[in-house]
């Protein structure tokens, strides 16, 4: 069960033990108890704070039969069938066996690389895992094969991985906020063990680890980058408590929507969450006493003229969706005043988002937007940055620095 596909296997890295590897597959493990309603139940919440479908749930595939493709700069990978079908599946493993595999990374065939986040889920309770195990093998078996990896040399070799988890293989993961409360422990563990979420957040190491240091201070993500969200981090850029239970809810803030890995996180994961869960996992985001959300601060245009060929462009092409004043459309386009991609110090998600387009975002209920169109074929690279800085410093308080060459970089 693998949350964000691209925070684990397009870092940049130096070793095998860090591509993703198939947890499917016969084992030896005994036939599995009875289990009750409420442990399914349960198990079902859990998969969804976990979420396991991310990387287990092909669109138009049987519910966690694999399948999902994961291109990396390392080959290309599939989900695995975690159904309880008996041949391509877990239907021969047991709780101890499915244990083993969210602890230690270990199945009843192999060894797993760090790319399924054991790393994160080692935190887990048994209780937990066994609750999540009921679930799976309550579900209807899948006989779908699962597909080999297109990996090349070195990083087929497994071996390595058991040395690479006597260096960096933790029990508990550093804090990056602090707090003592009730909501804070909770939130803590729904963000540190079952959402996983610094194995995006947190940049990695030279053979792939996560850096404790560093903990949620920003990964990259190949072109992309999950962005820094210590509690500074996110005051910095608007965030309160109410607005990040709104955002994880319904995939809505007043700061934008969740578009790109973070979109289906929250329609598989977060929106699933009761209402304590989310109020628990924005207390620990932010710690027990939360920085004051920073207002948007003002930039100093020495030559405001440097602006207007940006401005024209977003006229042209972006304020019939997004508003002439930045105040976006509902069901539409999200506003651009004060949205958090603009007010990141760094403009890669900006930039990628407008080269490549963004697709059709479903939401909880009926909210959706509509699909933004890429501007790669259309703007050139000068005129990407134009628009960029203009968005940056009209709405999100940042210097109207980005470069072609940095444009021309991320295409």
């Amino acid at each position: 069960m693998k949350r964000s596909i691209l925070a684990r296997l397009v870092a940049p890295l130096a070793v095998a033990s860090f591509v993703l590897a198939g947890c499917g597959g016969a084992g030896d493990g005994a036939t599995p108890p009875k289990s009750s309603p409420e442990q399914i139940a349960r198990g079902r919440y859990l998969a969804h704070a976990a979420d396991c479908a991310a990387c287990h749930s092909a669109t138009n595939g049987a519910p966690f039969a694999g399948g999902v493709k994961l291109e990396s700069q390392f080959g290309t990978f599939y989900g695995t069938n975690i159904t309880p079908d008996p041949k391509h599946g877990i239907g021969k493993w047991s709780a101890d066996d499915f244990y083993g595999a969210l602890h230690d990374g270990v199945t009843p065939k192999h060894k797993l690389y760090p790319a399924m986040p054991y790393t994160s889920y080692r935190q887990m309770s048994r209780e937990d895992s066994d609750a999540i195990y009921a679930f799976l093998m309550a579900q209807k078996p899948a006989a779908t094969p699962n597909i080999d990896a297109d990996v090349k040399f070195p990083y087929n070799m497994r071996f390595a991985v058991r040395f690479w988890d006597m260096l960096f293989l933790k029990d508990t993961l550093p804090d990056a906020s602090s707090g003592q409360s009730a909501d804070w422990k909770r939130g803590r563990y729904l963000a540190n063990a079952l959402g996983h979420c610094a194995e995006c957040h947190t940049p990695r190491g030279a053979f792939g680890q996560m850096d404790g240091a560093k903990t949620l201070q920003g990964g990259a993500l190949g072109r992309i980058g999950a962005p820094e969200i210590t509690p500074a981090a996110l005051a910095a850029r608007g965030w309160t408590g109410a607005d990040l239970q709104a955002f994880f809810a319904t995939g809505f803030a007043r700061q934008g929507s969740a578009f790109g890995e973070m979109h289906p996180v929250v329609y598989l994961s977060t929106q699933h969450l009761s209402a304590d869960d989310l109020r628990a996992l924005a207390t620990y985001l932010l710690g027990d006493v939360p920085p004051n959300a920073a207002p948007l601060s003002t930039v100093k245009i020495d030559d405001p003229a440097r602006l207007a060929a940006g401005r024209n462009l977003f006229l042209d092409s972006c304020a019939g969706c997004h508003g002439f004043d930045g105040q976006g459309k509902p069901h539409v386009a999200v506003a651009m005043d004060g949205n958090s991609t603009l007010r990141h110090t760094d403009p890669r998600n900006l930039i990628v988002s407008m080269l490549d387009g963004i697709e059709a975002q479903r939401f909880a209920g009926v909210e959706n937007m509509q699909r933004m169109p890429g501007f790669a074929d259309v703007y050139s690279d000068e005129q990407i940055a134009q628009l960029a800085n203009y968005l940056r410093a009209t709405w999100g308080g940042q210097p109207g620095d980005v470069t072609a060459d940095k444009v021309k970089s991320l295409r």
